[in-house]
């Protein structure tokens, strides 16, 4: 998840903005992707008609195709979940060890749906022809067999997935930003929905990994930028009280500071957090 000011040229707007960076670097993944799984299914019926042919046994080019594309069309049918799973089910929000497990037992789902939407597509094409096709063939564990293949598949799949969501989210962090008269507004970034938030409705933001947590009214959204990030972008409206926490000036209702130099900050929202003394100077600045 990245966000930025909205400029002139416009977080959400003009290709000049980082949702522009955006469009362009998705469309730059899409034909890359689309070239490398061109590429990839090319060589990989290339090599079957080659190893049919030197074992001697007899089988149509077109045939080899029908069952390289149905493959094919089965991962493309899987890659709206994978997608999905990866942008939603990753830490801070699960732990590392609870990832792999989820990655793990998804594989069995996602094997079980390619192998028989390919064995659909190619009844349906050999019907067309008058013939059946039988799947099992002389393999005495196909179903073993195809799922061994398909976890490598899968996994290039997730990977894939999770370094192009890691591109989209930082597309654009570095284009310096423009100051602008009126409200400035956070894009976050959250799977396939960008949410507008505007600073004056965020109460505080709180480090959580290389994530932080934006406290936007009864919401709380996890935004991928680190807080000096945020920070920067949201100016002098804010204040850092604690090395993990900024809060929005405005929202500060009351301040009780103990003996020990730290203090308590109550929020207009009715959340007290907790300040640390080393960054009292800024707030009472």
């Amino acid at each position: 998840m990245q966000g930025t000011r909205v400029t002139g040229s416009g977080t959400s707007g003009g290709d000049g903005g980082t949702n522009g960076a955006r469009r362009r670097l998705a469309l730059l993944l899409g034909a890359g992707f689309a070239v490398i799984l061109t590429a990839i299914m090319v060589a990989d019926a290339e090599s079957m008609m080659s190893d049919f042919a030197a074992a001697g046994v007899p089988v149509t080019r077109t045939h080899v195709w029908v069952w390289e594309v149905s493959s094919v069309i089965a991962w493309l049918s899987l890659a709206p979940p994978i997608w999905y799973m990866i942008a939603k089910v990753r830490p801070p929000r699960f732990t590392w060890v609870q990832v792999a497990l989820i990655l793990v037992l998804a594989t069995v789902p996602a094997s079980a749906w390619h192998i028989g939407l390919m064995i659909v597509l190619r009844k349906i094409f050999y019907a067309f022809e008058g013939q059946a096709y039988h799947f099992f063939g002389p393999l005495k564990n196909p179903l073993l067999y195809e799922y061994r293949k398909d976890v490598g598949t899968y996994l290039q799949w997730a990977g894939m997935a999770t370094i192009a969501q890691w591109l989209l989210a930082t597309a654009g962090a570095a284009t310096p930003s423009r100051q602008q008269t009126g409200a400035a507004f956070l894009a976050v970034l959250d799977g396939a929905v960008t949410h507008q938030v505007p600073a004056v409705e965020i109460d505080q933001v709180v480090a959580a990994g290389n994530y932080v947590e934006i406290a936007w009214g009864t919401r709380t959204l996890l935004h991928r930028a680190t807080l000096a990030m945020v920070e920067a972008e949201l100016g002098g409206d804010f204040v850092r009280i604690h090395r993990s926490r900024i809060v929005r000036r405005a929202a500060i209702r009351r301040v009780e500071t103990d003996r020990s130099g730290d203090f308590t900050v109550d929020l207009a929202n009715g959340v007290s957090v907790r300040g640390s003394r080393r960054y009292r100077a800024a707030l009472q600045a």
